[in-house]
């Protein structure tokens, strides 16, 4: 993560309700809330362009400044809200932090490499719950499998985690698994059949070309 926290203006927001937020968005805004530290929730608005930007870059665990009124507040992206048909954003909401503090969040596992030849791995986690620095969260965790044999399981305490993160999650939670590809034998033995019947048709037709064949040369 950049140690340059990013700062995103905002505009203030009074209307709620479907209509109002629905108006935002026609005009390129985003609504959204920032709450925490026993504090009223503060309601905004940010550009569309400015905050996907943020999240595409900076991760689902962004932390910016969010400046509204003249005030920075230092935030960290805690839930989205994405259109299902477009995937834009709807909605966007933010908690307050401070310097110093620790946070658990959950960042993405990316798995890395290849396993034993003949062999599959099966990736049984997305992402995993840890404690962090609010400032120095990393973006994502790479677990790497390569070379790992048939039946070879990587559990969270398997994990190699950056300086100053501990984890949170259940150690014994399974990231990713290898093993060889079971073959389903129904779907194998339609599969042969087929191509039986295939090969016999084929040979039907021929038969019967060639019968042609020989009645019009007669």
């Amino acid at each position: 993560m950049s140690n340059e926290t990013p700062v995103i203006k905002a505009t203030a927001r009074n209307e709620f309700g479907k209509g109002p937020a629905r108006r935002l968005r026609v005009a390129g805004q985003v609504p959204g809330v920032v709450y925490g530290h026993s504090t009223d929730p503060v309601h905004f608005s940010v550009d569309r362009l400015e905050i996907t930007a943020l999240v595409r870059n900076h991760g689902v665990n962004a932390v910016l400044e969010l400046e509204l009124d003249g005030e920075q507040h230092l935030s960290m992206v805690k839930h989205v809200d994405q259109n299902v048909l477009t995937l834009d954003i709807d909605h966007i909401d933010l908690l307050a932090i401070k310097r110093g503090e620790k946070v658990e969040v959950e960042v993405p596992v990316v798995v890395e490499g290849e396993p034993a030849p003949g062999t599959e791995y099966y990736q049984d986690a997305d992402v995993i719950l840890v404690e962090a620095d609010v400032l120095n969260i990393p973006e994502e965790i790479v677990v790497s499998i390569e070379g790992l044999e048939d039946g070879s399981v990587v559990t969270a305490a398997d994990i190699t985690l950056p300086e100053n993160t501990t984890l949170v999650a259940d150690a014994e939670t399974v990231i990713a698994s290898v093993s060889i590809p079971q073959v389903d034998e129904e779907l194998e033995a339609a599969a042969e059949a087929a191509e039986e019947g295939g090969a016999e048709a084929g040979a039907d037709s021929a038969e019967d070309a060639a019968a042609a064949a020989a009645t019009e040369s007669e």
